[in-house]
């Protein structure tokens, strides 16, 4: 793959041109942005990498944004066929707008229209769970399924449900929020206006912020992590999982508290939509496949019986698929993108 390469000049001057062969796909998480470039089957021509952003409202946001794609654009910009923004948010795919992203803090934000007016490209707006199941499911783990769930726990928790070959968008294009479904009644606050939430346990925010809080009831028991992370702001879902790892305890249990909640959450799932196929996604299952063990032994073992039989898999692309997922809907026309 070539280097990525920042570009120079500006294209908001430039008037758009037709569509070639190339598909620009963006990620925009709670703390990253992504930006990958490709051809018509899907493979990687060029990335930005993983790229860390502030978090401090739209404006700096997308100047990440527009950053991470300017390293991933054609020259000239007149090859690409098209553009497309998973974002970790309730989206309105036909106008771009991003309508709610708790984790970002944004609300209403024209997100479509900016980044077209950046990029010089008409750039559409998906949710980051359903574009990367649209990647799983045409290009990676879930080929040739027509029913199945793909679950993407990252910095928050989202879902997407493909049902008799049809990838669901629901009445305000947020069907498969799962992340705010409550798994126990008047549990931890979350980021959305509930209690108890999927997210508020095994979102990577989460699984940071329970720990913060186990260190500071038992600061001896804490000594690794806060030496691992060199402080407690420094404290996040990695250190965590790298400190159970080295076989410190209060992370070990952290950590099977975590599979705990997952598996809970994964039966209920499960139970919700019956899937032939349950895809584990997102930078909370990247590299960890004990908990697509777990998964599959709490679906086993608690699911109705119908529903459990389903098969539990790791996304096949890890934490490109969001990006690809954008990429490969922005490639198609939008009255048939869901189909």
């Amino acid at each position: 793959m070539p280097n990525p390469r920042p570009r120079g000049n500006s294209p908001k001057s430039r008037t758009r041109r037709p569509y070639g062969g190339l598909t620009l796909g963006l990620d925009l998480g709670a703390t990253k942005v992504r930006a990958v470039l490709v051809d018509r089957t899907g493979r990687v021509i060029r990335s930005s990498g993983r790229l860390a952003h502030s978090n401090d409202g739209p404006a700096n946001v997308i100047k990440a944004v527009v950053r991470a794609a300017r390293r991933c654009l054609p020259e000239g910009g007149d090859a690409l066929r098209g553009a497309g923004i998973a974002v970790a948010a309730q989206v309105d795919p036909a106008t771009g707008r991003v309508r709610h992203a708790p984790n970002l803090r944004w609300k209403n934000v024209p997100l479509g229209r900016i980044l077209t007016h950046e990029l010089g490209v008409q750039v559409r707006v998906f949710n980051d769970a359903r574009a990367a199941t649209y990647a799983e499911w045409t290009l990676g783990a879930g080929v040739g399924c027509e029913d199945l769930f793909c679950l993407v726990v990252g910095t928050g928790v989202g879902g997407s449900a493909v049902v008799g070959g049809r990838l669901l968008e629901g009445g305000t294009h947020a069907a498969g929020e799962v992340g705010h479904l409550p798994i126990v009644s008047g549990g931890r606050r979350c980021h959305c206006p509930g209690r108890g939430c999927f997210e508020a346990y095994v979102g990577g925010w989460a699984i940071a912020e329970r720990a913060r809080e186990a260190v500071r009831a038992d600061p001896r028991a804490g000594r690794a992590l806060l030496l691992k992370a060199r402080g407690m702001p420094g404290i996040r879902a990695e250190t965590v999982f790298e400190t159970a790892d080295a076989g410190d305890p209060l992370a070990r249990r952290l950590v099977t508290e975590t599979e705990r909640y997952l598996g809970d959450g994964a039966v209920g799932v499960v139970n919700a939509f019956n899937p032939s196929l349950l895809i584990l996604a997102g930078g909370v299952i990247t590299g960890r496949p004990e908990l697509v063990r777990g998964v599959a032994r709490a679906v086993k073992q608690r699911c109705q019986p119908p529903a459990a039989g389903v098969r539990v898999v790791r996304a096949r692309f890890g934490e490109l698929a969001p990006a690809l997922g954008a990429a490969a809907l922005a490639s198609r026309p939008a009255r048939s993108a869901w189909s």
